[in-house]
């Protein structure tokens, strides 16, 4: 592992989008630390890691010791469990990178947009945590089922917005190390331009019978 790359605490990592995200950044070198509610199936899933990766030295944590020990925290809970798990790692996230890849989806109808009050998980995360944590919205577009096999790269592009240019940056780094290609999308109020696109995705993996449908940007200058 490189000592200068930091480590990353995935709160909800025992899920398959956590545990996705978690599985590439391993891959790719990172210190990574696994949330979840309860210590024991998050260090279920950090012995799993470390026996696929030897020497990876992935630990299991619940969620407020792994946001307080992680440098970048990355949050892969459920929308029903955003505002419980942001009031449980409010004091361990001051003055980190917080990476929120919720997506408002609220059963049954998870293929209608419904976009909370303040706008979008990540603005609502923002608000919530205060100005000296810089959430960082990303990773909502692209499936779970994608991330986890790593013989292909999925086949999507990342929006990334946030309201500090050096955080955003700092997660299109961690977008790369997923196999993809991050962009830069203005501020966390543009966060909910991904979120909503969740459900649009999620209404057109049924209707075209698709095993997760992503976004391609376009007619950039200098992009391959």
């Amino acid at each position: 592992m490189t000592d200068s790359k930091p480590s990353i605490a995935v709160l909800g990592g025992t899920g398959d989008l956590g545990g996705g995200l978690a599985l590439r950044w391993v891959r790719a070198g990172y210190p990574v630390i696994i949330g979840s509610r309860t210590a024991d199936k998050a260090e279920t899933s950090a012995r799993e890691l470390n026996a696929r990766f030897p020497g990876s030295g992935v630990q299991g944590m619940d969620n407020a010791a792994a946001a307080a020990a992680g440098q970048i925290v990355v949050m892969t809970v459920p929308f029903s469990n955003h505002r419980s798990t942001l009031e449980s790692v409010k004091d361990a996230v001051q003055g980190k990178i917080v990476v929120d890849v919720t997506v408002p989806l609220v059963p049954p109808k998870v293929s209608r947009v419904q976009m909370p009050p303040e706008g979008s998980a990540g603005k609502a995360a923002q608000e919530f945590l205060g100005p000296d944590v810089q959430v960082v919205s990303a990773f909502q577009n692209v499936a779970a089922d994608h991330l986890a096999d790593l013989e292909h790269d999925p086949d999507c592009d990342i929006l990334v917005a946030g309201n500090v240019v050096a955080a955003r940056e700092q997660v299109v780094e961690l977008v790369e190390a997923c196999g993809m290609r991050g962009f830069h999308v203005g501020p966390i109020d543009n966060a909910a331009v991904a979120e909503a696109l969740t459900s649009v995705l999620i209404f057109m993996n049924k209707r075209y019978k698709s095993p997760g449908a992503g976004i391609r940007i376009t007619n950039l200058p200098d992009m391959d």
